[in-house]
């Protein structure tokens, strides 16, 4: 019994709501030109099912379009994420390589500047 009081003033909200946003005479002339517009078209599409079946058609074809391209991009961006992830522990890798090279390489010329006959002079 509860829940039919709920849906009752809810309802009698919803048409105060309503009842107080037509005050407004912009609202009023929106919702009237929908109102009108809406039921041309009902009637227009009622009159000619072909035309509604093809246009809800097309209207399926591309959103499947847009569904199949952004499945591509998804499984194109999952393959990157794959490849970046194999291959970060090489690129670690290389990195830490090349930073020991250098390390290595920076205290062989220092030796060699040490030993050569210009740095003595």
């Amino acid at each position: 019994m509860g829940n039919s009081k709920l849906g009752r003033f809810v309802l009698i909200g919803a048409m105060l709501g309503i009842a107080a946003a037509m005050i407004d005479r912009s609202t009023r002339t929106t919702v009237v030109s929908t109102s009108k517009k809406t039921a041309n078209e009902l009637s227009y599409y009622a009159k000619n099912p072909d035309e509604l079946k093809d246009k809800l058609m097309e209207q399926k074809d591309k959103f499947q379009a847009a569904y199949e391209q952004l499945s591509g991009d998804v499984s194109y961006i999952k393959e990157q994420v794959e490849e970046l992830k194999s291959l970060t522990p090489q690129v670690k890798e290389l990195v830490t390589d090349t930073k020991e090279t250098f390390a290595d390489s920076k205290e062989e010329y220092e030796e060699i500047l040490k030993d050569s006959p210009s740095a003595t002079s």
